[in-house]
């Protein structure tokens, strides 16, 4: 048996059945995206990225893979203080769970970075 599944979508993409449960990981909703069309099960406002390391990243390609594992770093130290982690992997152990992002940059987003940092073992 495979473990859970953890997809990344933009905010803005329609829901689908085989989303799961549904998690905002911005720390700002999502310009022009209504509540409903969102479906968000879950928002945790608070597990994106330091102020300074958004800043420092400044959605730069060649900056990601050391803004992955500065923000791994933030999620280790985050968890110690914050219910936002348990709640986030409570939600992947019982399931599927969509990450969604209002970013543009479906690569280089920090859905994806946490994802990364949720998949790893």
């Amino acid at each position: 048996m495979s473990g859970p599944t953890i997809r990344v979508k933009r905010a803005y993409e329609p829901v689908d059945a085989e989303d799961g449960v549904r998690v905002l990981v911005e720390g700002l909703w999502p310009r022009g995206l209504s509540k409903t069309a969102a479906a968000v099960d879950l928002w945790l406002k608070d597990i994106g990225p330091s102020r300074a390391l958004r800043q420092w990243f400044n959605r730069d390609p060649s900056r990601w893979a050391e803004f992955k594992r500065r923000y791994a770093e933030e999620l280790d130290a985050l968890a110690s203080r914050s219910p936002a982690i348990a709640a986030l992997a409570g939600a992947v152990r019982r399931g599927r769970v969509t990450l969604l992002f209002g970013a543009r940059d479906e690569r280089h987003n920090l859905a994806v970075a946490l994802q990364s940092y949720l998949s790893r073992t």
